[in-house]
């Protein structure tokens, strides 16, 4: 079910917070672990702060209100989000108002929030993704009644429109066209904290992306867990060539895509409307082995996947190509793994995402037998990592001398604070020489250099 914000409570709970802090400068601290879905879950969170009176901070210190927007892909970020967590023990002491909410993947799972409600008696509340428009009922019941919320299996697979939204960026931004998983990888715990698959409307996209446009954006990102298996009233295919259409100076990227759900009709749109449509795919690989992709029930197999590559590379030339791959899944043999290793020399990826296999609690992955030890992992994914290095680095070097156009992103966190970051159309970081004032703006610039993992532009050539 689809139904708009402003018909739920939650407009009566935003108005009644904002009463309540009219009188006072109030402020939030939002942080985000994880993904680019909960980026831009946490600019509907900073929206709906602001509507209830609360401003951005950056230091947790001065905030009235503390949102942590967790992400439970892998233990490690579950690890890092509850050391955090544990550092505002202290704030709390110091101020009893303090507000202290855990959103996202991680507080959806059961084991997780019972934890919370018991040995973290600071946390105010917690909630699930897919239920973040309760945000202000639960600030309320906190402000007014004093009252923890612990809010878990209460989804109902709606899709809520019209929340307000304080988007991070000027030039680009994310819009959200599908929530949840079908898929049920057997080491994936995101089916079973973001839910089956709901599709937003066409209409209710469309009206998105052309108001971003209107409003100066130069790069919309689409966002699913598994992008490509929308299904509104048409399919992506048929949805992304709707959005190209729209008039404006911008260009569309998506992720993330599933194998099983790339057709040739994609493909197709793709290499009509490039580059509006960046001739970029992040086509998550996981393993080489049919073996492990069937335990993994990813449901391809080898030559499935790298007929995909060879559609993309024939139809887009230009396009570049980014995967993720798990090393050490259940069962993984040297063999396994070389099975891998021959698909990354086979499809010559540009960057590569690998992961060492993290058991989640309730995936079917974590009851298998033959765990792989952490010594083999971390040895087998520096081999991997020391392969695809070359292969990037051969791959930027066919940049060099040539004349490229590129987003300008954001200044460098280098020592060099004349520096700025940009992406081309395929998405490759390029540094260069310039200034705050370029950020937003499309430039031509000329490749001097390769690195692994970036471009280099002369100075001299940024004009």
């Amino acid at each position: 079910m689809i139904y708009n914000a402003k018909d739920c409570d939650f407009s009566e709970y935003t108005d009644r917070v904002r009463a309540l802090n009219s009188s006072e400068n109030k402020k939030v601290y939002i942080f985000t672990f994880g993904c680019q879905q909960n980026e831009a879950d946490s600019e509907k969170i900073l929206g709906m702060a602001n509507a209830m009176g609360y401003d951005k901070t950056d230091d947790p210190d001065e905030a009235d209100m503390i949102i942590l927007n967790t992400c439970a892909i892998r233990q490690h970020a579950e690890e890092k989000a509850l050391s955090m967590l544990g550092r505002f023990k202290s704030l709390k002491r110091k101020n009893n108002s303090l507000i202290v909410g855990v959103c996202g993947c991680m507080a959806a799972e059961e084991h997780i929030k019972n934890m919370l409600k018991t040995d973290f008696h600071y946390v105010t509340f917690t909630l699930e993704p897919n239920m973040l428009h309760r945000i202000p009922e639960l600030v309320y019941k906190s402000l007014v009644e004093g009252k923890r919320s612990f809010v878990i299996g209460e989804d109902r697979g709606d899709v809520v429109e019209g929340m307000p939204m304080t988007r991070r960026f000027g030039h680009k931004a994310w819009v959200s066209i599908m929530y949840g998983c079908n898929n049920f990888c057997s080491y994936c715990i995101v089916p079973y904290v973001r839910g089956r698959e709901r599709s937003r409307s066409v209409n209710d996209i469309l009206n998105e992306c052309k108001a971003l446009v209107e409003d100066g954006v130069k790069e919309i990102t689409l966002l699913g867990q598994n992008v490509n298996s929308y299904r509104g009233e048409c399919d992506f295919a048929s949805l992304l060539e709707r959005i190209a259409a729209i008039e404006g100076d911008f260009i569309i990227r998506f992720m993330t895509s599933h194998p099983k759900d790339v057709s040739d009709g994609l493909i197709d749109v793709m290499s009509r409307y490039s580059p509006k449509i960046a001739p970029y795919f992040h086509l998550p690989l996981q393993s080489g082995s049919d073996r492990i992709l069937k335990a993994m029930n990813r449901t391809y197999n080898r030559e499935r996947f790298l007929s995909i590559v060879d559609k993309l590379r024939a139809k887009i030339p230009d396009i570049c190509l980014s995967t993720d791959v798990i090393v050490g899944f259940p069962s993984e043999t040297e063999e396994d793994f070389r099975d891998t290793l021959d698909i990354l020399d086979k499809a010559k990826f540009d960057m590569v995402y690998a992961f060492k296999y993290s058991p989640r609690e309730g995936t079917p992955a974590a009851k298998m037998s033959e765990q792989i030890s952490m010594d083999i992992k971390e040895e087998r994914i520096a081999r991997l990592l020391k392969m695809q290095d070359a292969i990037s680095y051969s791959n930027n070097e066919k940049y060099v001398g040539s004349v490229m156009t590129v987003l300008v992103d954001s200044l460098s966190k280098r020592k060099d604070k004349n520096t700025v970051n940009a992406r081309t159309y395929g998405n490759k970081l390029v540094h260069f020489e310039g200034d705050e004032s370029m950020i937003g703006k499309y430039m031509q610039v000329k490749i001097d250099r390769a690195g692994i993992y970036e471009l280099y532009a002369d100075k001299n050539n940024n004009d």
